[in-house]
């Protein structure tokens, strides 16, 4: 019997569009307070999902989504270098 694997779903906090956990790019606030881009998924702390597209991060920090996500005040510099990293990561798609 062909056992149908169920696919988990996440919500980008920009674009507000559910995708598979696959497709998206999770941003974590560490326990120690740091806001860093998880490749790998299954680094510790609060998690919040974004697209891997410029656009929806400029959406998320126009609407706070990703302070309110992360339940944390994430400073300009911390944007900055969330941005190079995920044009960086969506230039391979």
């Amino acid at each position: 019997m062909n056992r149908v694997r169920k696919v988990p779903l996440r919500k980008c906090v920009g674009c507000q569009e559910m995708k598979p956990k696959a497709e998206l790019t999770r941003v974590v606030r560490t326990p120690e307070g740091d806001i860093v881009l998880d490749s790998t998924g299954k680094r510790n702390g609060r998690g919040a999902y974004l697209c891997p597209s410029e656009a929806c991060l400029n959406v998320a920090v126009k609407r706070k989504a990703l302070e309110r996500a992360l339940k944390a005040a994430i400073p300009q510099e911390i944007h900055e270098s969330l941005r190079r990293q995920l044009v960086g990561d969506g230039d391979a798609h």
